[in-house]
């Protein structure tokens, strides 16, 4: 099913997670749950009330989901050792299980984590992706990854 575009502004607030839930809610729990952990990660690692903006768009059987944030310094880094007691540290784990490619694209004055996750299927099945870990790869300014098949 063709979903259109969707944009999201906000504020980098706790309270807005659920609220990118909500507006993502008809693009699976897979594109949910990426959102959660991107913004959640603007918030912990940049600080609250920083603006950011939310995209999700759907072409040829993908789900691209880009999270905009102000801070082109700071980028993602996955950690490779997360222990069963650390109480965070598992949200680009996650994001790299989910994705089939993902990535950082910075510009002057701001950065755009991204990360395209298969589409959906008609009847709300997730259509498969090869998963798997790896790293995030930089190409000059662009950063991005395609996880090992």
């Amino acid at each position: 099913m063709r979903r259109p575009p969707l944009t999201l502004e906000l504020l980098a607030i706790p309270a807005a997670v659920s609220g990118v839930r909500r507006a993502l809610r008809d693009y699976g729990a897979d594109v949910q749950l990426c959102a959660s952990e991107l913004v959640t990660n603007v918030i912990r690692h940049l600080g609250e009330g920083l603006p950011v903006t939310v995209r999700v768009s759907c072409d040829d059987g993908r789900t691209r989901l880009e999270v905009t944030d102000p801070d082109p310094g700071a980028l993602p880094v996955l950690r490779e050792a997360v222990t069963v007691d650390d109480e965070s540290g598992r949200g680009l784990a996650l994001l790299d299980a989910l994705a089939l490619r993902r990535g950082v694209t910075r510009g002057p004055g701001s950065k755009t984590v991204w990360c395209e996750l298969a589409a959906r299927q008609s009847g709300g099945e997730r259509g498969g992706h090869p998963g798997g870990p790896g790293g995030w790869q930089f190409d000059g300014s662009v950063r991005s990854h395609t996880p090992p098949r």
